[in-house]
């Protein structure tokens, strides 16, 4: 079966940091769980409790105001105590409720109850997936609300990309939760299908998943929305949406013969955690209450992967992987390579919607913070998925501030703007450039 790629640049990598692809593990539930009411880019959600109230597992805490807000339920029962906040980075402040674990469960050790979801239409599947705060499980957490908007706006046909791409060895969380609950995630994304009125599902998987991607198309196969599966290559950044739809137009337009293709149109893509939770919502009547998240790093004892309660600060889980080895210079929470949001060593912080990742790193993996003169070896170059020359930018960036005093100079030829900020050049350059972050910001 031919594996279908993006034409230039990019770079295979390993990190024996990660944890290892295996058997996930439950971690303990919190004694008290922090859960803020943004996990998602728009305004925070209006609290619906308060210090005193008790709260079951699975009830509205947080109503969503506006676009690009999502409701917030609790993860576990109990008492809130109080209302606290705390700065984010990047001067963005959140506020959540801490709830103390008291009283029972009603989803957590009961037998499941199937909803007969096929009963409902399309408006009604969305409608039931707004109601439990559904959100994309990667990125800034956009609501599926918002994304319902503008699907409805595409063209048809439109395709529903299930991305199970394994880049970054970062996403062994997302790995082991295709691996484990495979059926979900396939059910999932025909729900999903269905609600934003997608003619069929394409299953991209990393070729070296290929066993998965048969699974994943078998379990399809028993729903009446058409599904295929198009094995991609692991060079990162192929999981970009970017990357993605390159490998895709290319098999679509190169799929002919003995097994025509389908037309895909419009692509809409989303990832496996977020697949499982439309499952969940729909059938089980739950809201996001865990999810999958890789714990490891070079300061930690023992990475590995848990199945995490949503609120539950990331000091517990470093805990529960045997604490730490010798200084941590930083704290990440999601891949160290993308190093999107660094916490500033804060371990009360909690596990949000969008946490598949938490990496605590010494200063041997950091390398350091020496900027080294730059050796004209052409590696950034080399690797630029979008045919960028990182090093011109970075320098042209560079005499700008110097001899203007400002941040951002004018767009020069070659248009920085391209840059999606996948880090490829950050991750070669032997000079340790901040290469990715001055195509940004001179874009």
């Amino acid at each position: 079966m031919k594996v279908y790629t993006f034409p230039q640049g990019g770079l295979h990598f390993t990190d024996p940091t990660a944890p290892p692809v295996g058997a996930s593990v439950v971690a303990f539930l919190p004694v008290l769980s922090v859960i803020p009411l943004v996990q998602h880019p728009g305004a925070k959600a209006v609290p619906l409790v308060s210090g005193g109230s008790p709260v079951r597992e699975g009830m509205l805490i947080g109503r969503a105001q506006g676009s690009l807000s999502a409701h917030i339920h609790a993860t576990v029962p109990g008492q809130v105590v109080r209302t606290v906040s705390w700065e984010m980075g990047e001067g963005i402040t959140n506020e959540g409720l801490v709830i103390r674990l008291k009283g029972s469960f009603d989803q957590l050790g009961k037998a499941e109850e199937r909803f007969p979801w096929e009963t409902l239409t399309a408006e009604e599947l969305k409608q039931r997936l707004i109601d439990y705060g559904i959100v994309e499980m990667e990125g800034p957490g956009h609501p599926l609300a918002d994304r319902f908007a503008s699907w409805s706006a595409l063209p048809e046909p439109r395709t529903l990309v299930v991305r199970c791409v394994f880049d970054d060895p970062w996403l062994v969380a997302d790995q082991v939760l295709c691996r484990e609950r495979t059926q979900a995630v396939a059910e999932g994304s025909v729900i999903l299908g269905r609600a934003c009125g997608a003619s069929q599902v394409v299953y991209a998987v990393s070729a070296k998943e290929r066993k998965l991607g048969t699974m994943l198309l078998s379990e399809a196969q028993a729903y009446t929305l058409p599904s295929s599966l198009v094995l991609v290559s692991s060079r990162y950044p192929q999981r970009n949406d970017r990357e993605l739809e390159l490998a895709l137009r290319s098999y679509e337009k190169q799929g002919k013969g003995e097994h025509p293709v389908q037309a895909l149109g419009s692509l809409l893509i989303q990832g496996p955690a977020t697949l499982a939770a439309v499952r969940d919502a729909l059938v089980l009547h739950r809201p996001i209450l865990d999810r999958y998240v890789a714990v490891g790093g070079s300061a930690v004892k023992k990475p590995q992967i848990m199945r995490v309660r949503i609120g539950t600060r990331i000091g517990d889980l470093f805990a529960e992987c045997g604490g730490f080895i010798g200084e941590v210079q930083r704290i990440i929470l999601g891949s160290p390579f993308s190093g999107r949001r660094v916490l500033e060593k804060n371990l009360d912080g909690p596990v949000i919607k969008t946490t598949y990742a938490l990496s605590a790193l010494s200063a041997k993996q950091t390398g350091g913070t020496v900027v080294r003169s730059c050796i004209g070896c052409g590696a950034c170059r080399t690797v630029c998925p979008v045919g960028l020359d990182p090093e011109a930018l970075y320098k042209a960036l560079v005499v700008f501030k110097h001899r203007y005093k400002k941040e951002k100079p004018e767009p020069g030829p070659g248009g920085s703007s391209q840059c999606h900020g996948c880090g490829c050049c950050d991750l070669v350059c032997p000079s340790r450039f901040a290469l990715v972050n001055a195509a940004l910001r001179g874009a």
